[in-house]
């Protein structure tokens, strides 16, 4: 039976954190969530509770529900943050909506605290049913989770054990108002036919369905369980700490150990490292094609762009990259020797004193990038070209754009720091310039 103390003994796993946010749309569901936390909080120690409603925008009463919510949230003396949230154009509008959403809760939530939704059995039965119909894979199969981690916080469904008919027999019993949003009784809407029309049919015809998809759903979720414990060993094996400053920023796989795998480990691999790094992974038919690329010739560099980032085969590396790649630079003059961002966004130069390095007294200063042919001498060596340089380092042809490369009167004195021409170094024991680049957005910590 819900309860204040039910809901208390589902919450136990995160009594302790900073902060709970409830996700309030005003609805059946999370307005009885609203008053069974508003009665705890008086009659329990729980963490602070804040509450957050996003506004959409999507039906001509939507500044009547956020008001609703308001009055609901002060009547129990509660603070209500409401956040309007305009939708990606294109696609599914209830998709585009969902997005959006889950995106304003992760700039609300802060480090550690947890965000309560109010999801109940009723939809997680939805949801599997929908995900069967469109063909998911096993991960799929699983359902919504009962938690899991949402931007700094974590993301808690603490109604999932209960029905739908048990929510509004507890917010009837309770006498709560709560509004009805007129899409979950649309047709036009996938989900609200699956609700309305196909569900109740399946029962009719399938008595125990209920208990059935929520039995294949915990099958499921023990299966996902083994197949992430395979690939955390499997991610161990391809992978391994880049020392190289400039190229450790960047998630990386080791191909020639990804290909010893089987291609369903391979795939396994790959869902798994992605979702570790807050990316959907691609669909099948797109991970299919996509091995494939893997073991084309060393000299190609196969390039697949998905939405929020894009993965790319180079110097024997599996990259995953930003969406837009890592930005070209920009030639651009160099008038002091002093920490700059690139202009492009490609990162910083920075500088510091030391004792050797680059000359001091040289200039003036321009910054360029490649255009092929280049060539530099360094100490000791005879001349030797960019591409025969980054070639020996291993540094992958998508970054190869954006290094800086220092000149002086035409002349090449510095690869980004990490090779300096002979003629423009200092003497061991002569004060000079240390240069250094980092590829990043922000600022590096230098000392």
């Amino acid at each position: 039976m819900l309860s204040s103390q039910a809901l208390l003994e589902q919450l136990a796993p995160c009594a302790h954190a900073p902060a709970w946010w409830l996700g309030l749309s005003g609805g059946l569901d999370s307005l009885l969530l609203l008053d069974l936390l508003a009665e705890l909080a008086t009659t329990h120690q729980v963490p602070p509770l804040r509450v957050i409603h996003i506004h959409h925008g999507l039906h001509p009463d939507a500044d009547a529900w956020a008001e609703h919510c308001r009055q609901a949230c002060e009547q129990r003396g509660l603070p209500l943050h409401c956040e309007r949230v305009t939708l990606a154009p294109g696609g599914s509008v209830e998709e585009a909506a969902r997005q959006a959403r889950y995106a304003a809760f992760e700039r609300q939530i802060g480090s550690g605290e947890v965000l309560l939704l109010a999801h109940h059995r009723d939809d997680q039965l939805e949801t599997l049913l929908f995900r069967v119909l469109r063909g998911t894979g096993v991960r799929g199969l699983a359902g919504m989770p009962r938690e899991r981690a949402l931007g700094q916080g974590r993301l808690y469904r603490p109604l999932l054990g209960f029905s739908r008919a048990e929510l509004e027999r507890e917010a009837r019993r309770r006498g709560l108002s709560w509004i009805d949003d007129p899409a979950n009784t649309d047709p036009r809407f996938a989900r609200t036919a699956l609700r309305h029309q196909w569900l109740p049919n399946l029962r009719q015809a399938w008595p125990h369905l209920d208990d059935n998809l929520l039995r294949l759903a915990a099958h499921a979720e023990e299966a996902n369980n083994l197949l992430d414990e395979r690939a955390a060993e499997d991610l161990e094996y391809c992978t391994d700490a880049l020392a190289d400053a400039w190229l450790s920023a960047w998630p990386s796989l080791l191909v020639r150990r990804l290909l010893e795998l089987s291609p369903a480990r391979q795939r396994n691999l790959l869902r798994f490292w992605l979702h570790g790094l807050g990316h959907v992974a691609p669909e099948q038919r797109q991970l299919l094609q996509w091995q494939q690329q893997l073991t084309a010739a060393a000299d190609r560099q196969p390039l697949l762009s998905l939405a929020g980032y894009r993965l790319c085969r180079s110097s024997d590396r599996l990259w995953c990259l930003p969406a837009a790649g890592v930005p070209a630079g920009k030639g651009e003059a160099l008038h002091k020797l002093a920490d700059i961002r690139l202009r492009a966004g490609n990162g910083w130069l920075c500088w510091r004193h030391r004792q050797g390095g680059l000359l001091p007294g040289a200039g003036p200063w321009q910054i360029g990038y490649r255009q092929g042919g280049e060539r530099i001498r360094l100490p000791g060596r005879p001349s030797q070209s960019l591409k025969q340089l980054f070639q020996e380092a291993g540094i992958p042809m998508w970054l190869r754009p954006s290094i800086p490369l220092l000149y002086c009167q035409g002349h090449l004195v510095s690869v980004a720091g990490r090779w300096n021409a002979e003629a423009f170094m200092a003497a061991p024991d002569q004060d000079g310039w240390e240069l250094s680049w980092f590829p990043c957005a922000e600022r590096p910590a230098t000392d």
